[in-house]
């Protein structure tokens, strides 16, 4: 059996569509995981026209995802950070803070995009911030950094059932480290900006963790915690986040690049970070709220 969920932002989704696709493609009853904003029903087969009324909806701004029944409640949440679980890329930021933003920015755009080397790109950007002092970076944490909405939900609600969480990042451990413990990861990994003497050095640590050591990590924490690939719920934005969004049970891209969307099955472009909960069929009740 399988799953489709009809997800939007809150007071968005009309139960009249929610009936109507359910009719349409002989479903089961549907059940409302939160009124007006996300919806599930079962149904035998994943219905041939199903992009076609997927690009209908997005116009509605409604996501529409089919999974399959089976195994859907996650025991793991690995999740990059830049655009995903906060609203910036914090080499974006860095280089705005030091007044070199318009040209990292572009190089950021095509890297996520999947149109440069990841760590070509992140090289050539970090050495553009040769002798900023490394004060820069609690500016930027305290001034710039805002949380994506629903991640501390997300996170207490899954660690209220038992998941563990990590966060892995292609981006840097000084930003990895607050996010980390403002949200509850459990660990996280990132890469390492070298500072000397009080300034960047313009360098960044190796090996550099890219597309495949993101994969890495997810098959190391796994074996840890002995768990399998399909008990894991990933998300991300860009194009080295497609190897782990690939090999977990779900891979979700969550607003993410044209081009990696393109690549993936499971994509929320409206809904905030909540909406990882109710592809799991977490019902809104079932959330653990936080003051």
């Amino acid at each position: 059996m399988f799953v489709a969920s009809l997800i939007s932002p809150s007071g968005m989704l009309d139960e009249s569509l929610v009936d109507s696709l359910r009719n349409a493609w002989g479903g089961g009853v549907y059940k409302w995981l939160s009124v007006d904003e996300a919806a599930e029903f079962e149904l035998d087969r994943i219905p041939d026209n199903r992009w076609k009324v997927w690009q209908d909806l997005q116009a509605m701004k409604v996501d529409l995802i089919f999974q399959l029944s089976h195994n859907r409640r996650k025991k793991m949440l690995l999740a990059d950070m830049d655009s995903t679980m906060i609203e910036q890329e914090c080499i974006d930021e860095l280089a705005d803070e030091a007044g070199i933003g318009e040209h990292t920015k572009a190089i950021t755009a095509r890297a996520m995009n999947g149109e440069l080397d990841f760590e070509e790109a992140l090289t050539e950007r970090v050495s553009r911030l040769k002798g900023e002092p490394a004060s820069i970076i609690e500016r930027v944490l305290s001034e710039r950094i805002t949380f994506m909405p629903g991640g501390a939900v997300v996170l207490a609600t899954m660690k209220a059932n038992g998941g563990y969480a990590a966060l892995v990042s292609g981006g840097f451990t000084a930003f990895t480290e607050k996010v980390a413990d403002s949200l509850g990861f459990d660990e996280h990994q990132a890469n390492t900006l070298i500072i000397k003497e009080g300034f960047l050095t313009g360098k960044v640590g190796y090996p550099i963790l890219g597309r495949q050591a993101k994969v890495d990590a997810m098959e190391k924490i796994a074996s840890r915690i002995k768990i399998k690939a399909s008990d894991i719920i990933a998300v991300g934005d860009g194009a080295n986040d497609l190897g782990m969004l690939a090999r977990a049970g779900t891979g979700v891209a969550l607003h993410a690049k044209p081009s990696v969307a393109a690549k993936c099955d499971v994509r929320i472009n409206f809904g905030d970070l909540t909406a990882l909960l109710f592809l799991q069929g977490y019902d809104r009740q079932e959330f653990v709220e936080l003051d």
